[in-house]
């Protein structure tokens, strides 16, 4: 155990909810609900005044709505929020080469390993200094807890929120754990935390009252180990810079049921696609194909089948997907499906057989359609316009009235409120669906920047210039020209905790 509060763990505030209020003036202390709009959607971030309604993370959209009817819902925009984490993510790697990435919106950093702190006071120092430069780069908040250990350093950040900064100051631990829920702990969830209650165990106190012995009775060996030693706030875990990825998976879920076994057949090869792709970008390739079906029922099957070597290619997991399809009873309706690949390694092993028949599957196709028969057919579907979709939140650009998003979409018609995150709540006009002035745009900077920052691509970041700093040069925040005028969050402040 560290003798200084040297690790530091950073969550970001209600992330894409505050990402939306910081890029939309008119929702800003405003309940938002980001998340699937559809039936069967669920709640991905809900903002702080959302919450206040009793909305929360991983709840059905359909009971958000019932709780907060008035709240602005929107589909999520996952390039803004990677942009934005990926500036977050250059400040951490100015404090220190080793940065655990969770997900887009958290991570912890070990600041003893970039020599940016190395007690309580320099630890406090680099924590507000984050916090500082977060808000300046992307105008959002971040909660920052520091302590000696990891789980201890997830908690301060959580007694953080929103807004603040906490230390765990060492030898202080036992006293602060000891009152707290059970469900507290990592590893301790709704049904572990309840097989310990009907033990007469709810607080991390009693926990360790009741003993490793008792603990591996109730949870078995390797749990019951585990959770008496954070019981007793012993937590040994490095932080870890890079994690081996190992899988590669896509999946969607309906709003319907499908029951068309053709249907069916034709999502998993489009899924199919879609995991190579991702699979491709990240230079990888792999060996074992998986295919995740969840029925109308909720039962959820996996199938699983191991190539003899690995592959990037679509024909071959089209191919493995569709027979491990083959054994799957689809008949009450299909509610998910996923493709994914695992047994991952950065080389393919060509599949000369698949390529063969994929070329002659080409050819065959040649013969059967001639190439004037193409032409045609290719003109034709030229012709028919493409639905156009506007997703709520998303960015649009009109050719008079500027840039915007979407307020709503249904009935031929499209609702835009045009503002952006520098300029006041803005007004709203509707347009029909097709209106060839009315075209999809890319998110703004939720900062504006100063000429000499501008960069390639409309988020490019400050972040970066952060993480390589001029040798001759102090390193200071990057203060921005102009910040957007309000933000989502309470005013918190720092911290320290004691028993």
């Amino acid at each position: 155990m560290r003798t200084a509060p040297t690790i530091l763990h950073l969550d970001m505030d209600a992330f894409f909810a505050s990402a939306e209020q910081a890029s939309k003036p008119s929702l800003r202390g405003k309940a938002v609900v980001v998340g699937g709009l559809g039936p069967r959607g669920v709640v991905a971030t809900a903002s702080y005044e959302a919450r206040v309604f009793g909305v929360n993370s991983a709840m059905p959209m359909a009971q958000a709505r019932r709780r907060a009817p008035n709240a602005a819902y929107l589909v999520p925009r996952f390039g803004l929020y990677r942009e934005v984490s990926e500036q977050v993510m250059g400040l951490l790697g100015a404090l220190s080469p080793l940065v655990e990435p969770l997900s887009l919106d958290e991570a912890f950093v070990d600041l003893e390993a970039g020599g940016t702190a190395w007690d309580d006071a320099s630890a406090r120092l680099a924590g507000a200094k984050l916090r500082a430069d977060i808000r300046a780069v992307t105008g959002l908040t971040g909660s920052v807890g520091l302590a000696a250990s990891k789980m201890l350093a997830k908690i301060a950040s959580e007694q953080a929120k929103p807004d603040g900064l906490v230390v765990i100051e060492p030898g202080t631990e036992r006293a602060l754990l000891g009152p707290m829920s059970v469900r507290t702990l990592p590893g301790v969830g709704p049904a572990t935390g309840d097989h310990l209650r009907r033990a007469g165990i709810t607080t991390v106190e009693e926990l360790a009252e009741a003993g490793e012995d008792e603990l591996v009775r109730l949870l078995g060996k390797a749990h019951g180990h585990a959770l008496f030693a954070m019981a007793l706030a012993h937590d040994e875990r490095p932080v870890v810079a890079e994690r081996e990825t190992k899988s590669v998976s896509v999946e969607d879920t309906y709003d319907v049921d499908i029951h068309d076994r053709v249907r069916v057949g034709l999502e998993v090869a489009r899924l199919a696609d879609r995991c190579v792709r991702r699979l491709r970008g990240a230079g990888l390739s792999g060996r074992t194909i998986v295919l995740k079906v969840r029925r109308y029922d909720f039962s959820t099957l996996t199938r699983s089948e191991t190539l003899r070597g690995p592959t990037d290619d679509p024909g071959v997991v089209r191919e493995a997907a569709a027979r491990l399809l083959e054994g799957v009873d689809t008949t009450g309706g299909i509610r998910l499906l996923g493709v994914g690949v695992s047994g991952l390694a950065d080389y393919t092993q060509e599949d000369l057989f698949a390529q063969a028949q994929a070329a002659a599957e080409g050819e065959s196709a040649a013969e059967e359609h001639p190439a004037d028969e193409s032409a045609e057919g290719a003109a034709a579907e030229q012709e028919r316009p493409a639905e156009r979709r506007w997703p709520s939140g998303h960015d649009v650009s009109h050719a008079e009235y500027g840039h915007g998003w979407v307020q709503g979409s249904g009935l031929g018609r499209v609702t835009v409120r045009f503002e952006t995150p520098y300029s006041e709540p803005g007004r709203v006009r509707t347009f029909r669906t097709d209106d060839p002035q009315l075209e999809p745009a890319d998110p703004l900077p939720l900062v504006e920047r100063r000429p000499e920052d501008a960069g390639p691509g409309p988020l490019a970041s400050e972040a970066g210039a952060l993480g390589s700093p001029d040798p001759g040069r102090p390193q200071t925040s990057s203060v921005p020209a102009i910040r957007p005028k309000s933000r989502s969050g309470g005013g918190g402040g720092d911290a320290t905790s004691r028993p």
